[in-house]
């Protein structure tokens, strides 16, 4: 594709529609700023080599106007000589140059619409550039924002669903469970031990009956 053909693809481009298209919004913007950077940098070669084209033609336009006139003073010089065969062919000489001083104008002003078309071009792609510059710096932190929104959405989402606070439900039920489990536990373990002092004390009770008899029998001093 031509160069210019390339730079007005670059400026209709809807800067919207690619990035509705791309699956990776950030990383199309930066390929189109550097296609854009690289377009830019090519169309300023481009003009300044059509201006030094331009320089060339009027140089050589000069040359043969010069050569004009220098063969047309020849040509009087020779008349003035009588020498009207050589007066002819300075003045064959003298057209010839202004022809082509004509031909090279031609030229000039076709080079000089095509200086203007490449200027144009060049400067609606820096201020495109810069507009697209700065729209991709805003797109990009929207972007970002977005994708950041995004994460804290799908975390609040997460924890709407229930499925947490489920979650906690359960592990209060269970923590709940165990602590009944061992209030009953040691409620049973207190009867026990309250049983087991009185079954004690009763034993002593009657250990002790028993000894005082033994004394009784045997009359020991209590």
């Amino acid at each position: 594709m031509p160069l210019l053909e390339r730079v007005t693809t670059l400026l209709r481009a809807n800067l919207n529609d690619l990035i509705d298209k791309a699956e990776d919004p950030e990383k199309m913007m930066k390929q189109l700023l550097l296609d854009m950077e690289n377009q830019l940098l090519q169309v300023k070669t481009q003009v300044a080599i059509a201006v030094a084209d331009l320089h060339l033609l009027e140089n050589r336009k000069r040359e043969h106007e010069e050569s004009a006139t220098g063969w047309h003073r020849k040509a009087e010089l020779a008349i003035a000589r009588n020498d009207e065969a050589l007066a002819r062919m300075a003045l064959d000489r003298s057209l010839s140059a202004q022809q082509m001083a004509g031909s090279f104008a031609q030229q000039m002003d076709d080079q000089q619409m095509e200086v203007e078309t490449m200027r144009n071009a060049y400067l609606q792609l820096q201020t495109r550039l810069k507009e697209t510059e700065a729209q991709c710096e805003l797109l990009i932190t929207r972007n970002r924002r977005a994708k950041a929104a995004g994460k804290a959405t799908a975390a609040q989402t997460k924890i709407a669903d229930g499925a947490a606070l489920r979650s906690l439900d359960r592990m209060k039920t269970k923590i709940l469970g165990q602590e009944a489990e061992n209030s009953g536990a040691q409620a049973v373990l207190g009867l026990n031990t309250v049983e087991d002092r009185f079954h004690k004390l009763e034993r002593e009770s009657r250990i002790d009956d028993l000894l005082l008899e033994l004394k009784q029998q045997q009359r020991l001093p209590g």
